[in-house]
């Protein structure tokens, strides 16, 4: 039986709720900047979310829902742009107002990184909005607890593709089977799946009612002592947390 050597984490919805009040906000305030009649409510995000990729998911939303919107002559440079201003919003707004993370996961990287148990990141958002999320949540020295931040255009093929995941585990120098992937969404669990990664799920708002077929187990969250996760999917036995023993046990299945 393979050993569990490393943790593979998504960013958002999976580290934190970051998706409907910091990347939803930074996308709006980004359109109202550049005086764009486009605005994103919540249920409407929630729909877009089924495309990977802030760039991508723009260009996903001018084709389905305003095609009335006159294209520039460089849609794929205009759309890049905002897409930069986006980001300079969404890492100004985690200083102001730091997004918590999710119950259970500071205290399972912290216990990681105790028994020395190897930290990487697998995430189709920007290496910036990685930076900005840990350094603001977790700590201001936290970029050095993960050995690998696999993120934004590291690979072109992003999640349902399982290319980030290929590309994390080839840094990290370790075959899937050493390996537990942590995701929140159906692209992700889908990603992760097709790189041979067994994987957690702890739904987030926008996912909770997705299918997430093949988990180790579907989770409301990682929970704490204080604070039991619900199991939505799978078998936890009497554990009411998740910790590195729960996960040695789902790993030998």
């Amino acid at each position: 039986m393979a050993e569990l050597k490393a943790l593979i984490f998504d960013v958002d919805g999976t580290l934190a709720e970051t998706e409907r009040d910091a990347h939803r906000v930074a996308f709006n305030d980004t359109f109202a900047e550049n005086k764009l009649d486009w605005d994103w409510s919540v249920e409407l995000y929630g729909e877009l979310l089924a495309v990977t990729g802030g760039k991508e998911r723009m260009k996903f939303y001018l084709e389905r829902y305003r095609p009335d919107f006159p294209r520039p002559d460089d849609l794929d440079a205009f759309v890049a742009e905002l897409h930069k201003q986006k980001t300079a919003h969404y890492t100004n707004l985690l200083v102001q107002h730091p997004i918590p993370l999710r119950p259970g996961v500071r205290r399972l990287l912290e216990e990681a990184r105790r028994e020395g148990i190897r930290l990487a990141i697998a995430t189709t958002t920007t290496p910036q909005n990685v930076t900005s999320l840990l350094e603001n949540s977790l700590a201001p020295e936290s970029l050095d607890w993960f050995e690998v931040i696999a993120a934004g255009n590291a690979v072109l093929a992003k999640k349902p593709a399982p290319d980030i995941y290929h590309y994390a585990l080839e840094k990290l120098e370790l075959p899937a089977e050493n390996a537990i992937a942590f995701e929140d969404s159906q692209n992700g669990i889908r990603s992760a799946i097709a790189a041979d990664l067994s994987t957690l799920i702890t739904v987030s708002d926008y996912t909770r009612n997705e299918d997430f077929s093949g988990a180790l187990l579907v989770l409301n969250h990682l929970g704490e002592p204080d604070q039991p996760f619900t199991v939505l999917a799978g078998e936890a036995g009497e554990a009411s947390y998740v910790d590195l023993a729960m996960l040695r046990r789902l790993h030998k299945r």
